[in-house]
């Protein structure tokens, strides 16, 4: 059992106060009438100190709640076992286990039952069982203070009627400290269960606009980019030899202008095929995804990605397996790649270094940057939507990647490197398939 947040655990505490300031004016209200209205004869000198002082923990705690330090388990079970404490002082002063308010012992073992951890839930029952016990032989019975109002005549021996309550009592606390606290963890884990639903259809909702708007936005740069290819194709037609005749359509053009503009022409065929990868993506999903060497699938990713990024200089060193491994890959796992990839490009243009790996039942992907890396609060965002800080970053990408990799039970794990940098481990579970 988890103890709870700051905020629950101070909300406890706070909500302990006011049961508090409850059993104090029940406390005061009953010494009053008990003395004045219908006087038993008790010692209401030390009765009024006890209170007195129990009001005063009350006051401090209920400073407490307000400032200091968070509230922990064992400073939570410290004050449930004071009030233990107070209850048996009251109590051995009036009467002991015969007084009818002796039932109050089971308001702090609920309390503990239901926020405590079981080793401290277990000692805040276990000094209210002891204690009750103790009230048996150790108090100033009601007989001797006002023999009128006694509810049970002595006897030889205990009390049967007292002895029962004793014996309901503690069966009543110990079905409690059991079945509360299995209660209440049962309770915690749906609570946490639905909370963890709750935040799984919150990322689909996010995952559902984003594609929605990534499927919309590849019809809208489809035109520009076909009007762009036909553009480059006319210009690279003029500047290139007649197939037939030899010669060029126009003046030459200088070497570095056609390179650059063949270097576009390939640029936008990247894109176009990206875009009909990207529109086609619904139908592909539907359909079973199709089994593949590990070792292809890595020398595909790698080669189609240095296409994409020809201006990279990224150091690869690929383990060899021990045996071939045949696997699917669905097709969103390859752009989750590419999108880790870049983000160590965008931070080390210079140099990266990429170490691929895999057994039978997983593939990992090393990727180690030479960039500024991240700070302490940035790797605690993690997987969540949060802005990029990167110039012209939508803080898309990173999101993106670790949904889309938890999704098919892949994971992804970021540490900055002693000497500068960001080292990204991305493992991937391997739906193997025999070759």
């Amino acid at each position: 059992m988890s103890w709870p947040t700051i905020s629950a655990a101070r909300q406890n505490l706070r909500q302990l106060v006011a049961i508090r300031y409850i059993a104090l004016a029940g406390q005061i209200t009953a010494l009053l009438l008990f003395s004045w209205v219908y006087p038993l004869g008790l010692p209401v000198s030390t009765l009024a100190i006890i209170i007195a002082l129990f009001g005063a923990i009350t006051l401090v705690t209920h400073w407490r709640v307000a400032h200091g330090s968070p509230i922990s388990a064992t400073e939570f079970c410290g004050h449930l076992l004071l009030d233990v404490l107070a209850l048996s002082m009251l109590l051995y002063f009036s009467g002991g286990a015969t007084n009818p308010f002796v039932s109050y012992y089971l308001v702090p073992i609920i309390i503990g039952a239901i926020i405590l951890p079981r080793r401290l839930m277990w000692t805040v029952t276990g000094t209210a069982v002891i204690a009750y016990s103790l009230l048996f032989f150790e108090h100033i019975p009601l007989s001797a203070i006002a023999p009128h109002a006694a509810g049970h005549h002595p006897t030889a021996g205990l009390n049967l009627h007292v002895a029962g309550m004793w014996f309901n009592f503690l069966i009543s606390a110990m079905l409690i400290a059991y079945f509360v606290v299995r209660m209440a963890e049962a309770l915690r884990e749906q609570q946490i269960e639905l909370s963890n639903q709750r935040q799984q259809q919150l990322e689909n909702e996010q995952l559902l606009a984003i594609a929605t708007v990534a499927a919309g936005t590849a019809h809208e740069l489809g035109t520009p980019l076909n009007t762009t290819k036909l553009l480059v194709d006319e210009l690279l037609a003029d500047q290139l030899p007649d197939q037939n005749t030899g010669q060029k359509t126009d003046q030459a053009a200088p070497r570095s202008t056609t390179e650059s503009l063949l270097t576009i022409n390939q640029q936008i065929e990247i894109c176009r095929n990206t875009l009909r990868g990207l529109t086609g993506l619904a139908s592909d999903i539907a359909q079973p995804v199709a089994a593949i060497t590990v070792n292809q699938y890595v020398d595909e990713l790698l080669d189609t990605w240095q296409l994409l990024r020809p201006e990279i200089n990224a150091n690869t060193d690929i383990t060899p397996a021990q045996q071939a491994v045949t696997a699917r890959f669905h097709p969103v796992i390859r752009q989750a790649l590419f999108n880790l990839f870049n983000n160590a490009a965008d931070a080390s243009p210079e140099q990266i270094q990429i170490t691929i790996s895999w057994s039978r039942d997983s593939l990992q992907i090393i990727i180690r940057d030479y960039g500024q890396g991240l700070t302490s609060a940035e790797l605690e965002t993690i997987g969540q939507l949060v802005p990029s800080n990167k110039p012209g970053g939508l803080g898309l990408g990173l999101y993106l990647t670790s949904s889309s990799l938890s999704r098919h039970g892949g994971q992804v794990l970021l540490a900055n490197a002693e000497d500068g940098g960001l080292i990204t481990t991305v493992h991937i579970e391997l739906s193997e398939t025999q070759p």
